[in-house]
């Protein structure tokens, strides 16, 4: 994928990124996968609502966990992602995995429908988070969890050897002011703040180190992390056609201290967080 004069995001280019790069994707965030779904303990029969579940983890390993007497509805807004999702769940021959187009901050569910709720690298992005897990709490049973997992700081190996150098050539704010904001939640207790101002009890939060590994090359990374990054586009576009060359070749430089044989083990800082309806 060139870089050089990145297409406007939208959901057709990023439906194109999702496909070109959606098994390298979901390795890449497998482990921050595995951690959220036993982090979550889903429980065999259980309802299950998963947010911003995008092409569909980690809804589809929770269906695999509640099994034929569970469910599990991945919501999100974007249609064409839900199609690669229900496609995914259906090579894994899972009949209890759906899926719903739908606004996280109103949900087209009835009150008290799920056993639980989670959201991997989504609540970041809602507009009114407290709205969006206000209404969550309305569809979960009394004393059922929601389980999120939000990005730690920007300064982490994975941030520091894409955005940030591409910050350092294109100057300006590295996110808009009033945009979002995938760091949103990286400091300490802020999550947890959320949870309990939408009425969540018994919240819980931890911070942890997981791998983050990319299964090949420093330049896949490079483009993969410009193709996605969807935040970042306004920055990316101010960038010069004639840098590109340069900004890529430092970002693999900087990748390169993180290869292991034939992969780019990172590490990624994560903020899970809790609590009970």
């Amino acid at each position: 994928m060139s870089i050089a004069n990145p297409a406007p995001w939208g959901s057709s280019f990023r439906l194109v990124a999702a496909e070109q790069w959606k098994a390298k994707s979901a390795l890449l965030g497998s482990a921050v996968t595995e951690a959220l779904v036993e982090f979550a303990r889903p429980l065999s029969g259980m309802r299950v609502v998963d947010l911003a579940s995008g092409t569909g983890e980690p809804g589809i390993s929770l269906a695999e966990r509640v099994g034929s007497s569970g469910s599990v509805t991945a919501v999100d807004q974007s249609s064409e992602l839900l199609e690669i999702a229900a496609a995914r769940a259906q090579s894994k021959k899972l009949l209890n995995f759906s899926t719903q187009q739908s606004d996280a901050h109103q949900l087209p569910f009835a009150d008290h429908s799920f056993d639980l709720a989670t959201c991997r690298f989504g609540v970041m992005f809602f507009s009114d988070a407290r709205g969006a897990l206000t209404d969550l709490r309305r569809v979960l049973k009394p004393g059922s969890r929601a389980c999120f997992a939000a990005w730690g700081p920007i300064d982490q190996p994975y941030w520091q050897t894409t955005m940030q150098i591409v910050h350092r050539h294109a100057g300006g704010a590295i996110l808009p002011a009033a945009g979002a904001d995938p760091f949103r939640f990286s400091a300490a207790d802020s999550l947890s703040k959320v949870l309990r101002d939408s009425g969540f009890h018994a919240v819980e939060e931890s911070n942890r180190n997981l791998p983050w590994t990319w299964p090949g090359s420093a330049e896949e990374v490079f483009d993969y992390a410009c193709a996605v990054a969807a935040p970042f586009r306004p920055m990316i576009e101010r960038v010069p056609e004639k840098d590109w060359p340069a900004i890529r070749a430092e970002a693999v430089q900087a990748m390169e201290r993180y290869k292991v044989a034939d992969e780019i083990r990172f590490g990624a800082d994560v903020i899970f967080a809790s609590g009970k309806a």
